[in-house]
């Protein structure tokens, strides 16, 4: 009676093992494109082909509408004011926590990280309480004659709330993975605070920076709950793209509002778009430095 060698009765299992794999890893990945085309690549397609479903002239003739134009604009004036004030709240938020050890730096993380977990109607309600006419602040601004609640003012504030931890969070794990050597050597060679920090430590936290900046300008041109409820909505007053977009669906007029998030799709997909070519143009810089 012959046996046969223990390595070639378990060829066959191990053959068996990894075909099972290689399933498992297709049943993986079809379930991730499943997922995607379900949530983000069939809707997407959808808002796309009602814009243009009537043609390309009433897309263009939505594009030069007053009401879309003037919600266009407001959302560019809040973009403008927001995204370098959370990049330069985000800077110092990142060096004092990266930096500094003290006592609260857990709850100043936890509260910076607010804006996650607090739903954005959530915010604008906040804001209302404190600015509001009957708010904490309210006799004070009254007597001051500044209005914030249901102007500009407030849509800026709850854009930049909305957009707040991006920067912060993107920086702070570099900067504590970065360490302080090379900014304590560019101290000691007589190198100023703020020389070290364009010279030494802007260059290596550009990466976290500049991805930062890209998901708090997505944020803010797409904030959407708080602005509902600081703005009023009036339309060609205070009504941004993102609330153009809701009263011309819920106007029944959904070439308009298919076309306006077509442009907001866009405006996303530019930003994305910036983001690839400058870390290509960094990339080939690194190579011919190196």
């Amino acid at each position: 009676m012959t046996v046969e060698p223990k390595s070639s009765q378990s060829l066959p299992r191990l053959v068996n093992s990894q075909k099972d794999r290689e399933w498992g890893k297709f049943a993986l990945i079809a379930a991730v494109i499943t997922y995607l085309a379900l949530v983000l690549l069939l809707p997407t397609l959808y808002v796309f082909i009602g814009a243009f479903s009537r043609g390309i002239a009433p897309f263009f003739a939505t594009l030069i509408d007053p009401d879309f134009t003037q919600a266009l604009r407001l959302t560019a004036m809040a973009v403008a004011v927001a995204v370098p004030l959370n990049v330069i709240f985000g800077l110092c938020a990142a060096w004092v926590i990266a930096r500094r050890r003290f006592r609260g730096r857990t709850l100043l993380l936890s509260i910076i990280d607010l804006p996650f977990s607090i739903s954005p109607i959530v915010t604008g309600l906040m804001l209302v309480s404190l600015y509001g006419r009957n708010g904490l602040l309210g006799s004070v601004l009254q007597s001051l004659d500044i209005k914030i609640i249901f102007s500009f003012p407030g849509i800026a504030l709850a854009t930049m709330m909305g957009g707040m931890p991006f920067v912060a969070r993107e920086v702070i794990p570099i900067l504590e993975e970065v360490g302080t050597q090379e900014e304590e050597a560019a101290k000691t060679l007589g190198a100023g605070e703020w020389q070290t920090f364009w010279r030494v430590t802007l260059p290596s936290i550009r990466w976290g920076l500049f991805y930062g900046i890209i998901l708090t300008t997505a944020r803010a041109m797409g904030e959407y709950g708080a602005i509902a409820v600081v703005s009023s909505n009036l339309i060609g007053r205070t009504q941004t793209l993102t609330l153009y977009v809701e009263g011309a669906y819920r106007n029944y007029d959904s070439q308009s509002a298919f076309a306006a998030s077509v442009v907001l799709a866009g405006l996303a997909g530019a930003t994305l778009l910036i983001k690839e070519l400058f870390e290509r143009r960094i990339r080939i810089k690194d190579q011919e430095n190196s």
